[in-house]
């Protein structure tokens, strides 16, 4: 143990955010999974604590295994990694399971260790790295919108276009954390603006051929309208009536909570444990539990802001930004829809909500950051030996 203590490298800050996040996360997790245990018919919610706690085991396995890995390998796997995935997406839509009750091609099956695997949440990792590989690439030159929209954002839209019929909400936060990364690499805000119109324009007709078909995208885009409809009209619904339980759960918690475990609307709230644990945490450790988990998320976009200015590379900063920044919004995001600030989105709490897919691939994205800044302690290793080498020498080429 003291090995892998001694080989544990980067910011040190964001393995204990991480760590701490994962702590925390069993609890509420082992508490809320009573209403997994009871549509299971066996009642045994140890299972699903044990199942927690392997699935962030092997996240930290791959976030140890990823930080090690020089951060600029990164940036030519990108170009290896989209090809598949695009495969992968559409093998996806091909033979893609039901999970907990939702009829969506949103995860394959893994035969040899049968286990599901969500593969737009790998999808949108590797897309954040490619884009953040080509935005390095054209910093310091002046690009025409006809020279990168087939490089940029043909890509992007391949893969939007293979997850929005089953995904809107997880689309819809690619397109938003891709622009934001492409505004913040110094892309032109005027091709972003073409961009955008025309990914409404793409939006709008992919709408209306569905309404034509009787399928299974007829259906969906139903679901997405009557969504938003009722959201903006107040009407009942099912995500109403989860929406309805999550806000007696947070009315219930109070400043202080009701206790560990102590939750009564874990068994009447669906997806307690994954998409509506903020409302349990709030409900069993109150306002107080709710601000610290808030502190923490805003803690790791701090640090990872701190790393992004402090990576050696173009590409290094541009990737902490690409890979970190969805962290926390899809983090806000969660919590937004457990207050009623946004419709349902079925975007899980990262770190926290149970769900293997979720959980690895975040760490993914955090070994990613912490390889970046390993490369930064290097540099000031070296820095530091040189300085204690040739102490005149460094000063007087400072002076």
């Amino acid at each position: 143990m003291q090995a892998v203590f001694k080989n544990i490298k980067g910011d040190r800050l964001i393995w204990a955010i991480a760590a701490l996040l994962a702590i925390f996360s069993f609890l509420p997790v082992y508490s809320a999974a009573s209403d997994l245990a009871y549509d299971t018919g066996d009642g045994n919610t140890f299972v699903f604590f044990v199942k927690h706690f392997m699935h962030l085991f092997l996240g930290f396995v791959i976030m140890y295994g990823v930080h090690k890995i020089p951060y600029r390998y990164f940036r030519g796997l990108s170009l290896i990694m989209i090809p598949f995935v695009l495969v992968l997406l559409v093998v996806t839509m091909l033979q893609g399971t039901v999970m907990g009750g939702a009829s969506a091609s949103r995860w394959i099956r893994i035969p040899i260790v049968g286990v599901s695997f969500q593969t737009s949440t790998f999808a949108f990792v590797v897309l954040m790295v490619y884009v953040a590989r080509y935005m390095s690439k054209i910093k310091d030159r002046k690009i025409t919108f006809n020279e990168s929209v087939l490089p940029l954002w043909g890509p992007v839209f391949l893969v939007l276009a293979l997850i929005l019929p089953s995904n809107f909400s997880t689309a819809a936060i690619m397109f938003s954390m891709v622009a934001v990364l492409v505004f913040l690499g110094g892309y032109p805000v005027r091709y972003l603006g073409i961009i955008f119109g025309l990914g409404v324009v793409a939006l709008v007709f992919f709408i209306m051929v569905a309404k034509l078909t009787t399928g299974p995208l007829n259906v969906k885009v139903t679901t997405w309208e009557n969504r938003i409809k009722n959201y903006s009209n107040g009407e009942d619904t099912e995500a109403d009536y989860q929406i309805e339980k999550a806000k007696i759960a947070i009315a219930s918690g109070g400043i202080q909570g009701v206790g560990p475990g102590k939750s009564i609307q874990k068994n009447f709230l669906p997806q307690s444990s994954s998409d509506f644990i903020f409302a349990i945490i709030i409900e069993e450790y109150g306002l107080i539990g709710g601000f610290v988990l808030v502190i923490l998320y805003m803690w790791l976009l701090f640090r990872i802001v701190i790393v992004s200015q402090k990576a050696d590379t173009v590409f290094g900063k541009l990737l902490v930004l690409g890979v970190g920044l969805p962290i926390v919004f899809q983090a806000f995001i969660n919590m937004a829809v457990a207050v009623e600030l946004f419709p349902v989105t079925g975007q899980t709490l990262p770190l926290i909500s149970s769900g293997g897919t979720s959980i690895w691939m975040t760490c993914l994205a955090i070994g990613i950051v912490l390889s970046v800044s390993v490369k930064r302690e290097e540099i000031k290793e070296r820095e530091k030996e040189s300085f204690e080498d040739n102490p005149l020498e460094i000063l007087t080429e400072t002076i």
